[in-house]
């Protein structure tokens, strides 16, 4: 079994002293495999706000790690960084800004930059992208369970989102599912859920799931929703469950709040 710990728009710069102790040692107890970061790292991608991120990161000391940057990581206001080098203040934190992944027995996880310097919200997944994807979905072994990580959702549950959605997703998760591909991992709108995209769109050709990871860490939370980080556990026969924990302030601990069987 592979568990794999997601957080999500953690916005260091707007970070809580009380989620960060908390998630510190909720890390330490369920010592994950792959820390999964989807985005927002940073509030304004100041270079001091950087060094929190990777610091407070590094002292999480999971074995292996995907950061996502996401629009918040590139500058707003320092329009020649913003046009010119979107990514160098990520950079120097976390390493070249590309499309990675994790592979091991029981797991594909592939993660995409979905942000783009020429949008201040909105991202988009490219057609390179989505075909590059499909193919390493196609190519994962028998037993893996094989995700998509990205930065905005493909599907939303509040109309109020729709203007957040992933330009392209339509096309990505029809061709994904094609592919092979069990669930499509994202945050941005810091609301957690887990909603069955197969449901929605009878046309896939396989059950697919969209997981949305709340705030982790930031004091901008949404919808009465606390600090919230998912979990993800591989089973056999490329099952997993998926886990939501909340902040409980008055413990000052990560609570499993609901699972839901990604079948």
């Amino acid at each position: 079994m592979t568990v794999v710990l997601q957080l999500s728009d953690p916005h260091f710069g707007t970070e809580r002293p009380m989620a960060m102790a908390a998630l510190e040692r909720f890390c330490g107890e369920l010592r994950p495999d792959l820390l999964l970061v989807t985005g927002d790292v940073t509030q304004r991608a100041r270079p001091v706000e950087f060094s929190r991120a990777k610091a407070f990161i590094d002292k999480l000391a999971v074995p292996a790690r995907l950061v996502i940057p996401g629009n918040h990581d590139i500058p707003l206001y320092a329009m020649h960084t913003r046009l010119m080098h979107p990514y160098r203040r990520y950079e120097r934190a976390f390493g070249p800004a590309v499309d990675g992944e994790f592979d091991n027995d029981d797991l594909l996880l592939i993660a995409l930059i979905t942000t783009r310097r020429y949008r201040h919200k909105q991202g988009e997944v490219s057609e390179a992208q989505i075909e590059r994807t499909a193919h390493r979905l196609a190519s994962a072994r028998p037993g893996q369970l094989r995700l998509v990580a990205v930065h905005q959702p493909v599907a939303v549950t509040r109309e109020s989102d729709l203007v957040n959605l992933l330009r392209g997703h339509a096309r990505a998760v029809r061709r994904w599912a094609e592919a092979g591909a069990d669930a499509v991992v994202g945050g941005h709108i810091h609301l957690p859920y887990v909603l069955p995209l197969h449901e929605r769109r009878p046309e896939l050709p396989r059950a697919v799931w969209a997981v949305q990871a709340g705030t982790a860490l930031s004091t901008r939370v949404r919808g009465g929703i606390p600090n919230s980080v998912n979990v993800i556990r591989t089973g056999p026969d490329r099952s997993a469950l998926v886990e939501r924990w909340d902040l409980d302030e008055t413990a000052g601990l990560f609570q499993r709040v609901n699972s839901t069987a990604l079948a």
